[in-house]
């Protein structure tokens, strides 16, 4: 039996029933039947466009063992590559915060004078010893003439000391020569007085006491020379001290007027500025007219020989000691890759030497990784003179600390 229901235009619906006849119930049942009866010869599916399933998945990848194999590969190499690479960064400890640093000779004049000539120009190679700037020189050269003739008075008054010393010594030898005589006649007078005496008073007659009166009188006399004669060559003796102080101090005024000329020859040098260090002229501010005071800046040299400033976070120096080894890349020739080694480690965060050092005792507190600055030697320097590393240059280091 078969219901079907319609549905009219406007009205109300209509249901009606129908009897199906035997030989359509016959043909249901064969086509129920058919599929059971062929099962060796099943019909083929048809494909939906969009249709997805466990079965469909489970095909695909079964399908393609090659591409599942590789990419199970890749997510092993990386997984490798990973770990290998957090291996290898624990060993090295790098920052960017770093340049090229130098001790600059700065070339100062040492005496003031007016420039007269600058012989170096910007960015030019010197050498140690050559000149740079000349300075007017008139004023010294004349200080030096006048040094040189204070020398030669002062030798010249050394020459007289000298002379008036052997007059006065000449004349102590003739004192003491008056001496010896004086004393010689006072031991003959001395001696005739005795005898006379002797034989004034024998009684014999042969010597009047008028006699013994005169040789008294004599031996006296010759005393009395002596003592003078004594007294002229202790004289004597001290004109040659005085001499001999004369010419100490004519040789005192020599050795000043010596060393007057000396300084007066170094001033003079002092007008030709030099080079105390190789390298090349930077910052160049002297001008031929200009006036200088000592000590005045003139320019700058900047020797080869630079090295590297670090400045690594406080956290980075467990391990970081002297003697490391150091790989550096400098930001203004990438292809450049330069060795060094750690040279020496500040005692201190760079902030602590800073103008303004940070107050920490008021306000609020933030903590901040402080850094320190660490010396980094170089173990050779570009050949090339386009690839000349100066100051303020920076560059990338690391640091290996295993």
């Amino acid at each position: 039996m078969e219901k079907r229901f319609e549905l009219g235009h406007g009205g109300p619906a209509l249901c009606a029933t129908t009897m199906s006849s035997p030989t359509d119930q016959q043909t249901r049942e064969e086509q129920r039947r058919e599929p059971h009866e062929h099962p060796r010869n099943p019909p083929p599916k048809e494909d939906v466009p969009g249709r997805t399933g466990s079965d469909g998945a489970k095909s695909g990848w079964r399908k393609r063992p090659l591409l599942v194999g590789l990419g199970a590969l890749v997510l092993i190499a990386l997984v490798v590559a990973g770990v290998l690479y957090w291996i290898h960064s624990r060993g090295y400890e790098k920052t960017d915060d770093a340049f090229v640093d130098v001790v600059a000779e700065r070339v100062s004049a040492r005496i003031p004078g007016r420039i007269s000539k600058v012989l170096v120009n910007d960015n030019q190679d010197v050498v140690a010893g050559q000149t740079v700037v000349l300075l007017d020189p008139a004023d010294y050269q004349a200080r030096r003439d006048q040094a040189a003739s204070a020398l030669a008075q002062a030798e010249a008054a050394v020459a007289q000391a000298r002379a008036d010393e052997s007059v006065r010594r000449a004349q102590l030898e003739q004192a003491k020569a008056s001496r010896t005589a004086a004393e010689a006649s006072r031991v003959q007078a001395q001696a005739d007085v005795e005898r006379y005496r002797k034989l004034h008073e024998s009684g014999l007659g042969a010597v009047a006491l008028e006699q013994v009166d005169r040789a008294e009188a004599a031996a006296r006399t010759t005393a009395a020379q002596e003592d003078a004669a004594a007294r002229a060559v202790a004289a004597a003796a001290a004109q040659v001290g005085f001499a001999q102080s004369q010419i100490e101090a004519a040789q005192a005024g020599v050795k000043s007027a010596t060393a007057q000329l000396r300084q007066a020859e170094l001033n003079l040098s002092y007008a030709d500025v030099k080079a105390r260090t190789s390298g090349r002229v930077a910052g160049r501010s002297a001008a031929e007219g200009n006036y200088v005071e000592p000590g005045m800046q003139l320019m700058a040299i900047v020797p080869r020989a630079v090295y590297v400033t670090a400045n690594f976070k406080e956290t980075q120096l467990d391990r970081m000691h002297p003697g490391q080894p150091v790989d550096v890349v400098v930001d203004a020739y990438p292809e450049l890759k330069l060795h060094g080694r750690v040279d020496s480690i500040q005692p201190a965060a760079g902030q602590a030497f800073s103008v303004l050092p940070a107050q920490n005792a008021t306000g609020n507190w933030v903590k901040v990784v402080q850094r320190v600055p660490v010396k980094i030697a170089l173990d050779e320097l570009p050949e090339e003179p386009y690839r000349r590393l100066g100051p303020g240059m920076s560059v990338s280091v690391r640091v290996s600390v295993r």
